[in-house]
């Protein structure tokens, strides 16, 4: 069986050869199985969100590949990476056009990459379909779907950001500490709403987080990054049975406890 992801031997250093230069990735290597949703942890710098970058394209790699689905995309640009990809940010506004209705704005991430006119007639069959999506939140968004974006709250945004990012079955999504500007219930809720979308899917997917309780309590793989590199990859039962302790004595010793001050340890 061939992996939805993989990444071979990736590096990436930004402003190289001026004092603020800082080696970001350094020789990432990693294979995910179609289904797998891998949650990614590490320090400030660790290289997290770089790794998701780098899958993105939000900048060339300085070397190695990055395969999705069999399909070699380190050269390929960011916008023709997006038909692979869905991606929700950390800033709730990100993902949604605030002064669009919700249906529109479903309306555009189910019509990406079509080729289409303005015709912005939404039929009945699709808003009946949006109805049905939103339904499964639990938030009562489906009575609201002339309602403008901008007037919803952080979680309710990024719920629906969740569901236009699933809507076109992406082969990877992409979850950049996506509950980190949420407070912990909304927080919360939003994870439940992220692992039903990942499991009726069938989507394979990376979450990066600060919160060490919700990288062990979601998906089926945990990896640990530190200083561009993976230091710690787990999965299965094994993961299950993992506790925050575990991977606080991980980082000590990697870091050789230097990590003291990071955040990581106020999650």
């Amino acid at each position: 069986m061939g992996y939805m992801l993989e990444i071979q031997n990736v590096y990436k250093t930004f402003n190289i050869g001026t004092i603020n230069e800082k080696t970001a990735l350094d020789g990432v290597d990693l294979k995910l199985n179609e289904r797998d949703f891998v949650t990614i942890i590490g320090g400030n710098g660790a290289g997290k969100s770089t790794t998701l970058n780098a899958i993105a394209g939000v900048w060339p790699v300085d070397k190695g590949r990055i395969i999705v689905n069999g399909t070699d995309i380190t050269r390929l640009a960011e916008h023709k990476r997006a038909s692979y990809l869905g991606r929700v940010f950390q800033d709730p506004m990100i993902g949604t056009a605030a002064t669009m209705s919700i249906e529109e704005n479903m309306a555009i991430a189910a019509r990406r990459g079509e080729r289409r006119g303005f015709g912005w007639g939404i039929s009945k069959k699709e808003r009946e379909e949006y109805r049905q999506k939103l339904q499964v939140l639990g938030l009562g968004l489906e009575e609201r779907l002339k309602s403008k974006v901008g007037l919803l709250s952080g979680g309710q945004r990024q719920a629906i950001t969740l569901l236009m990012a699933a809507l076109k079955k992406p082969k990877l999504l992409l979850l950049d500490e996506h509950t980190a500007a949420l407070d912990p219930k909304t927080a919360a809720k939003v994870l439940e709403i992220s692992d039903k979308i990942i499991a009726e899917n069938g989507l394979t997917a990376m979450m990066v987080t600060h919160n060490m309780k919700d990288a062990i309590a979601h998906g089926n793989r945990l990896i640990m990054m530190h200083e561009g590199r993976i230091i710690y990859d787990v999965s299965g039962e094994e993961k299950k049975n993992l506790h925050v302790s575990d991977l606080l004595a991980k980082f000590e010793e990697a870091s050789g406890g230097e990590f003291a001050n990071d955040r990581m340890l106020l999650t």
